[in-house]
């Protein structure tokens, strides 16, 4: 058997396929079946994990062999569906997303083992779960900008219904405003993506002379992203229209539109209120790989696509992105609500991304793509940990809480690890990250935009240490001896795994560092000549 073919389909095929199966196979079990929607929830997310750790294994092998004797390449399948309007079954895999698909499949399987406690309307709780993964797995797997979209799209819509229907907080209004947010990123996301798709106008025979797989294209226009490289090195992105360039005016309805899921300030503002509403799972999920979309459709789609554009507007979000860090880390200084702590703190942590994309260098893209890793996981530890004293405390307001590891000693200690984590505390995967961020700023020339990165990091202590302090230490409040601890090994499965996770590539980042710059260094080259380098 072809070991990069797996029944006739690409393992990347499969990873997108199987939770799309597992979302079928859960609406034929009966509702009243609940134990049976959770095995299948869980043996499908199991299958998606070990898929993405054959292929973060198969990326590490790689490394140091010719083109022609490594595997990723060998495992892009490209299938025309609609050849008149370019559509293809197209995926591909480098390091970045072998990057994405591991932390995707690594927050979800913790996710479905969080979620074994819920009891009301199990089934279409994981059907929505599930369906929402299928979409982050799909935007990370392919490479056709019609597909991409589409899958995008399908990752924003079930979140609707998991905070509509199992939210808490204020749920009604989250969801209305995560909406109006994301659909109106989308459709300038979607504006921009069109104007490519004509701008590049039809396949040329001499394309496909270049590039085999356009072959059955060619006098039509195509949506896969090869082609759009291709338009861009013949200088189609480069002329001027409506007398600006190009690249200049349709870069931000990429950068915007995606920077909208980023989320880059002002557009944040549905995100924290979103954490709070949602479900523990729905938030892991949200905090842990929905926000990484934007920032990776940039890296994917917006800056190989237009590096002219992204050289023009990376100062812009380099000043916006301090926003992220500073304002968002002193709003969760400000806040009561554990879950608009950490939903605050994502929205900080997320602009260290956004700066390492802007430093436009190597090591900040490396540490950009490394921190979406190291903060999904660790932001799906924090809500997990939420989520399960807040089922039995319905409080999550840190004035009501307090003296909580007299009670629940083992989450406690959890939430401690995850503090450390997200403050940056050598020997967890966040602290190499935001260092490759730091130092690619200031080595990108973004010098004081570095050194006020380095004041968030001590906002974030304080927040962080503040939080810890108030809910888990101090006196024994009588008010929660009733809690119950994580005291089996199926409870404490999840929160295990994910702090190994970071601690794994924390003491040893290069396992994922090195499969990362194999995309970095590529787009940091594209960007050193667009500006002329």
């Amino acid at each position: 058997m072809d070991p990069v073919r797996w029944l006739g389909l690409s393992p990347l095929t499969w990873i997108v396929l199987i939770p799309a199966a597992t979302a079928l196979g859960i609406v034929f079990v009966p509702s009243d079946r609940k134990g049976a929607v959770r095995v299948t929830a869980l043996l499908g997310m199991s299958a998606c994990l070990g898929i993405a750790g054959w292929l973060l294994a198969k990326a590490i092998g790689d490394l140091g062999l010719a083109e022609s004797a490594r595997t990723l390449p060998a495992l892009a399948q490209k299938r025309l569906w609609v050849t008149e309007l370019g559509i293809s079954w197209n995926v591909a895999a480098d390091g970045m997303s072998v990057a994405m698909l591991f932390l995707t499949s690594i927050v979800i399987f913790a996710g479905v083992l969080v979620s074994w406690s819920v009891q009301d309307r199990t089934k279409e709780f994981y059907l929505s779960l599930i369906s929402l993964v299928t979409g982050v797995f799909g935007v990370f797997a392919f490479r056709d900008l019609f597909w991409i979209y589409f899958f995008y799209e399908l990752a924003v819509i079930p979140m609707y219904l998991l905070i509509g229907i199992w939210g808490s907080t204020n749920k009604e209004y989250a969801t209305m405003k995560l909406t109006l947010y994301l659909t109106t990123g989308a459709v300038a996301a979607l504006v921009g993506l069109l104007m490519l798709y004509f701008r590049a106008g039809p396949v040329t025979p001499a394309e496909a002379a270049a590039l085999p797989a356009m072959a059955g294209e060619v006098g039509y226009s195509s949506f896969d992203l090869s082609h759009l490289l291709w338009a861009r090195d013949q200088g189609r992105f480069s002329l001027p229209w409506n007398g600006m360039d190009f690249q200049v005016w349709v870069f931000p309805f990429l950068l915007f539109g995606f920077a909208a899921i980023a989320p880059l300030w002002p557009l944040h503002t549905w995100s924290p209120m979103g954490h709070a509403a949602a479900p523990s799972a729905a938030s892991m999920l949200h905090a842990g790989v929905l926000m990484k979309l934007g920032s990776y459709a940039i890296l994917r789609i917006a800056v190989p696509a237009l590096p002219e554009g992204a050289v023009w507007w990376m100062p812009v979000v380099s000043v916006l992105c301090m926003f992220n860090i500073v304002y968002g880390g002193y709003v969760a200084v400000a806040q009561k609500d554990m879950k608009f702590v950490v939903g605050y703190s994502s929205s900080s942590h997320m602009g260290y991304v956004l700066l390492g994309i802007a430093s436009m260098t190597a090591l900040g893209i490396n540490g950009a793509i490394f921190l979406m890793f190291a903060h999904g996981v660790m932001t799906a530890l924090a809500f997990a940990l939420i989520g399960f004293f807040y089922d039995q405390t319905h409080v999550r307001t840190l004035p009501d809480l307090g003296g909580m590891s007299h009670q629940i000693p083992f989450v406690g200690t959890c939430f401690v690890f995850m503090t450390m984590a997200s403050a940056g505390v050598p020997g967890f995967a966040n602290f190499v990250s935001e260092v490759m961020v730091m130092f690619g700023a200031w080595e990108g020339g973004l010098r004081w935009q570095a050194v006020v990165s380095v004041f968030g990091i001590v906002v974030t202590g304080v927040y962080l240490l503040r939080a810890v302090r108030e809910a888990f230490f101090g006196p024994r409040n009588p008010r929660w001896d009733g809690l119950r601890d994580a005291t089996t090994p199926f409870q404490r499965l999840p929160f295990l795994f994910l702090i190994g996770v970071l601690l794994a590539f924390g003491f040893w980042p290069r396992l994922l560092t090195d499969v990362i710059a194999e995309s970095a260094e590529p787009l940091a080259a594209l960007l050193d000549r667009a500006k002329g380098g």
